[in-house]
């Protein structure tokens, strides 16, 4: 595992020179959200087919930086067949209608490195509760929990993670990294802009010693474009999503 930390291009001040006061325009016209019931029911069915004992949640992203929960224990862990990629379309949260983002989730292929943190088995439907309601949106899930095989020192583990539902028509595909830097150097909303979530999970996976070739030529791509555009303010924005 790497011991020195690299110097990051995007900075905390490129990522406040494209923060801004957004309002959150609600739900968008024609979308199907999850209800209650429906939010139970997901609990209840990952639930069911969980491993006995306590509960483990694969964090590949934001959960290594802002978990909204109480864990017991975390560990490094490694889990084949499944990458991160900026590959589901929002126009909401952390980008808006008109200047549309891309969010972090995983896709189909290579492997992922990060942690899997523990929730006691007693805490486990109320943690789920909070976690799906903020992960899970729209009806179906864009981004669907799944049980995973986590690859630790310890041997394997089950964990719950979330992946990208490629039928969804918020799946954006696999984009060259170039196009996904121009998305997320401009997309801002309500919980803050998709540059800052990129700059917290690399920060983040640089402390713990984890490197992940494509997240850090993202981060310096996006780098580029902000300065750039302080440079030359007025570019284009993005296309909505329809």
């Amino acid at each position: 595992m790497p011991s020195t930390k690299r110097q990051m291009a995007l900075t905390a001040e490129l990522v406040a020179s494209v923060a801004r006061v957004v309002e959150d325009a609600g739900p968008s016209p024609g979308a199907v959200y999850l209800t209650d019931a429906d939010y139970d029911a997901i609990i209840r069915d990952m639930l069911a087919q969980a491993p006995a004992g306590d509960l483990w949640l694969f964090g590949y992203g934001s959960l290594l930086w802002k978990p909204s929960f109480d864990y017991a224990e975390r560990r490094m862990a490694t889990v084949q067949g499944w990458h991160r990629s900026f590959c589901l379309r929002i126009a909401r949260f952390r980008a808006t209608r008109d200047q549309n983002g891309l969010m972090m989730v995983l896709d189909r292929g290579g492997q992922c490195q990060g942690m899997i943190l523990c929730v006691p088995a007693d805490q486990a439907p109320s943690v789920l509760n909070g976690l799906f309601r903020r992960e899970l949106v729209v009806n179906p899930p864009a981004t669907p929990p799944r049980w995973l095989t986590a690859q630790t020192e310890d041997g394997p583990v089950q964990a719950l993670g979330f992946v990208i539902d490629r039928h969804s028509p918020f799946y954006a595909g696999r984009l060259p990294l170039e196009e996904v830097a121009d998305v997320l150097a401009k997309a801002a909303g309500h919980w803050g802009s998709c540059a800052e979530y990129l700059q917290n999970t690399v920060a983040h996976l640089e402390e713990l010693g984890i490197r992940d070739r494509n997240l850090w030529r993202l981060q310096a791509l996006v780098a580029e474009r902000i300065q750039a555009a302080t440079a030359h303010p007025g570019s284009n924005t993005i296309s909505p999503v329809e």
